[in-house]
């Protein structure tokens, strides 16, 4: 796609006409915006922009208020949806897994929920979006599941980030969902991240900006919108916003040097949509507010700093990081004021109408501040096409999802992160037709690829030649260290299967193997047994540090 610069579109002539709008027919504010003639050939942009502005003359403060607002799609049909549409003719829903069932029933609500825009209001067609980032978020319960964002920075191969979003982008396609708020830009330096982890592409800002920026241009190729988050940067909290508010009190220089390189090289790739984080950075706002309500972080940094005209989302605001000093009204109108286009999931829709209605009858949020914001939404939308829009073949979306080609590129991103930390003795690869037992988390998977292989299988380690214990996020978790202590004293060689974050290995002990895979994704495990089998030579290498270890970023064995 073309670049889309809102300062393009609003030039002098533009803010001249974008206030009196309210008042203006579709014709007259045409023939105010930037215009050319069938001889002029005008792009791609120039034909967004006129589209979009002719469709903001025509809306009422109502209508656009709905533009900003991103709502929680209802059920698991478009008619349980439909007053939640014609209500508040919100900018975009949001699916997530009670909505869904199967490929059918999700292309049929896609289309019925367009249909129902269409008949609504201004007629705007909807973004309807998903988290469907790939390994632990993954929200489709159909569809190819690739492994995890750090799984990807572990290949250190921009090949397998492109192939994963060309994929799921050609996945959501089929049922009609042309919005993912993905990819995760932030960098994942503290090791006791408890919402980032393997959702990262590792601790290096360079390799994160450089996967993020992949991933979000094959997503905009095969035609679904891109949400990088979450600015300014949540990779080094050790609170969960879902449940707190994070404080990330360090230097600017350091945030510059550590957090901002992915946010700015999405910037200058002119993403779409950026979404705000729940942390408070107070070398960027001391005002104690979170960075979704702050002026200073969205206003001030990311649009007048660094010069991002693209669509600024924020987190859920049902989150508690965000809701700790305001009402849920008031939140809404302060995200805008901050300078957020789109409410993601506000906790009572009605109150955030009303509060954002109520603060442009009193000028608190001016025309042109809502203009703006509604401008930048309906140019995404004519963008992409969504104005329109042929519906998803609801008969043909099960044969379009889950196909040969997205499995196979699943199966290489797996086998090719797949990082081998530790191998004592010449432990790995195990020996052919040797007893092994399997436990822990994945075990029936690892241990069915095993026998596949041509392995004996058990679940004893004192009756086997090695003990392959599998783990997820295992740092403080008893259970699961206390099952490869176990394996330990049976006096079996042991190798651990990390399937979360690779730091596990600093609280294990003298484990004879370690093997990272970075994702608990059926096709992680299935590669985790091809390696531990020798048919596979891990060839992955650490996207992070691991503190307490002798391991740095870029390590790793080989066979």
């Amino acid at each position: 796609m073309p670049p889309r610069r809102l300062s393009a579109l609003l030039g002098t002539a533009v803010l001249a006409l974008v206030p009196a709008m309210s008042g203006c027919s579709p014709d007259s504010a045409s023939s105010g915006a930037p215009s050319a003639s069938p001889s002029s050939a005008a792009s791609e942009s120039d034909a967004a922009a006129e589209k979009a502005l002719e469709r903001l003359a025509g809306m009422s403060v109502e209508e656009k208020i709905g533009q900003l607002m991103v709502l929680l799609a209802e059920g698991t049909t478009a008619e349980e949806s439909t007053d939640l549409v014609s209500t508040y003719n919100p900018g975009g829903l949001i699916y997530f897994p009670e909505n869904l069932s199967g490929a059918r029933q999700i292309a049929r609500m896609s289309n019925g929920l367009q249909r129902t825009a269409a008949e609504s209001g201004a007629g705007v067609p909807l973004f309807l979006g998903i988290d469907q980032e790939q390994g632990m978020v993954s929200r489709l319960p159909v569809g190819t599941r690739f492994p995890d964002a750090m799984a990807v920075g572990a290949t250190r191969d921009t090949a397998h980030a492109e192939a994963l979003a060309a994929a799921t982008a050609e996945e959501l396609t089929a049922l009609g969902i042309n919005l993912d708020y993905a990819p995760v830009a932030d960098t994942n330096t503290n090791p006791d991240n408890p919402v980032i982890g393997i959702r990262s592409f590792g601790s290096d800002p360079g390799l994160v900006a450089e996967m993020a920026t992949a991933e979000a241009a094959a997503f905009s190729e095969g035609g679904v919108v891109p949400v990088v988050k979450h600015f300014p940067g949540h990779g080094d909290t050790d609170v969960d916003s879902h449940t707190g508010l994070p404080v990330i009190d360090k230097p600017r220089t350091e945030w510059e040097k550590e957090d901002l390189p992915p946010f700015r090289a999405a910037v200058e790739a002119d993403v779409d949509a950026i979404m705000t984080a729940h942390v408070l950075m107070p070398a960027l706002d001391d005002s104690g507010e979170p960075s979704t309500l702050s002026p200073d972080v969205i206003g001030g940094v990311l649009r007048d700093e660094f010069g991002y005209d693209g669509i600024v989302t924020t987190d859920a605001l049902n989150m508690e990081g965000v809701r700790q000093t305001h009402s849920d009204g008031e939140v809404a109108v302060r995200a805008v004021l901050a300078g957020a286009d789109q409410l993601l999931m506000p906790p009572d829709p009605q109150a955030a109408f009303e509060a954002l209605r109520g603060a442009v009858r009193k000028g608190r949020i001016s025309t042109e501040r809502l203009d703006r914001s509604v401008l930048r939404i309906l140019t995404a939308k004519a963008e992409r096409g969504l104005f329109g829009a042929e519906p998803a073949d609801a008969a043909d979306a099960r044969a379009a999802i889950g196909t040969k080609e997205h499995r196979a590129a699943a199966r290489a991103l797996a086998e090719d992160s797949a990082t081998l930390l530790r191998n004592e003795d010449g432990v790995l690869p195990l020996a052919q037709g040797a007893t092994v037992s399997v436990t822990g988390s994945g075990a029936e998977e690892i241990g069915a690829g095993l026998e596949e292989l041509g392995y004996t299988v058990t679940a004893d380690p004192g009756s086997a030649d090695a003990a392959v214990v599998g783990t997820l996020s295992a740092r403080g978790d008893a259970e699961q260290l206390s099952l490869v202590s176990a394996a330990r004293e049976s006096g079996t060689p042991v190798v651990v299967v990390a399937q979360g974050t690779p730091y596990d290995i600093a609280d294990l002990g003298a484990v004879d193997g370690y093997l990272a895979t970075y994702s608990a994704v059926d096709a992680s495990r299935a590669a985790a047994a091809r390696v531990l089998a020798g048919e596979v030579s891990p060839s992955g290498r650490l996207p992070v540090g691991v503190p307490g270890t002798d391991l740095g970023f870029g390590d790793g064995l080989s066979y």
